[in-house]
């Protein structure tokens, strides 16, 4: 089986590439190394699978039409995993058109090859963003997700209806997975885990926007990539899928636990929230455990405990 992962290079890439290689795929790892952060970071979270035989890196932006027709000129792919994407949600107002242009032109660039090619399967990697404020909780796939707050999450929300338009038109299998703020070893060093664990590890404060109550259904990376797969193996229709831990944490919860992890106590600096900052995410899992078998099972405090000794050790 041939796998093509678009943002190979990343957090979640990364770690998708590694299980797929030791599954016994063959991966085409696609990513240009965008410099919203070092990517020397990337190339060291990669360095294990380029090593591998059956797996090749490709450096290009999938935006470039040449590029991505090349990748799957080469044949037999039997999925598409597309992770790459402009990441965050404070970036996006700062950026929007480079937003979206990368993640609904690049995506539709991608959904063109896979229908000219012939690939069966797409995987889309969506965000809990797109739920906006919801008022609802737990978030359930049928929830109405027409007010983004961000222009990442419209971005993500647009994703997903350009997917399910050529799963309709072409009869290609989309999953479409709704990623609930994934942390562990190799998160990207500005989201919120890895910021303030590094920051509260120099004796540096930490920022923090609101008043501690805002609430995030933080998931473990190998919860992810155990839905992430399962979602790869059973990808047919169309759907879209929660993956998130479903035990949400208050911020200043969020805090306390670090520091228990790290052994050592924050200096904290307040400060307004954030515009395109949801109040909270809470993920209902319930139609991912049923049709993917997904199982989350790693609890924050577990979790950070190993991301701490990944911290330290890198």
């Amino acid at each position: 089986m041939k796998a093509l992962v678009t943002g190979a290079a990343g957090f979640i890439g990364s770690h998708l590439c590694e299980r797929l290689l030791d599954d016994g795929w063959r991966v085409v790892g696609l990513d240009n190394f965008d410099h919203f952060y070092d990517p020397k970071i990337k190339r060291s979270n990669v360095a294990a699978c380029v090593k591998n035989d059956r797996f090749d890196l490709i450096e290009a932006d999938i935006r470039d039409i040449h590029s991505v027709d090349s990748v799957f000129s080469g044949g037999d792919l039997d999925v598409v995993v597309h992770l790459a994407a402009k990441a965050g949600v404070r970036p996006s107002i700062e950026d929007p058109l480079v937003y979206q242009d990368v993640n609904i032109n690049g995506t539709v660039m991608l959904l063109e090859a896979a229908k000219d090619f012939g690939v069966k399967k797409f995987i889309f990697a969506s965000s809990s963003s797109v739920y906006g404020n919801n008022e609802k909780v737990p978030f359930s796939e049928t929830d109405n997700v027409d007010y983004p707050i961000s222009p990442y999450a419209a971005t993500k929300k647009a994703g997903e209806l350009i997917c399910h338009t050529y799963s309709h038109l072409y009869g290609i299998g989309m999953t479409c997975l709704r990623f609930f703020t994934v942390y562990g070893p190799r998160q990207r060093p500005d989201l919120a885990i890895h910021k303030f664990a590094r920051l509260i590890e120099a004796g540096e404060p930490i920022p923090v926007y609101g008043d501690g109550s805002m609430m995030r259904d933080f998931t473990y990376i190998d919860d992810i990539i155990d839905g992430v797969v399962a979602a790869m193996e059973k990808c047919g229709g169309y759907e879209i899928y929660n993956l998130g831990e479903s035990r949400p944490i208050r911020l200043d919860d969020l805090i306390c636990e670090i520091e228990k992890a790290l052994g050592k106590k924050a200096v904290i600096e307040r400060s307004g929230m954030q515009p395109g900052d949801v109040d909270r995410t809470y993920a209902d899992v319930g139609k991912a455990m049923e049709k993917l078998g997904y199982e989350p099972k790693t609890e924050i405090a577990v979790g950070l405990k190993q991301f701490v000794e990944w911290l330290r050790s890198a």
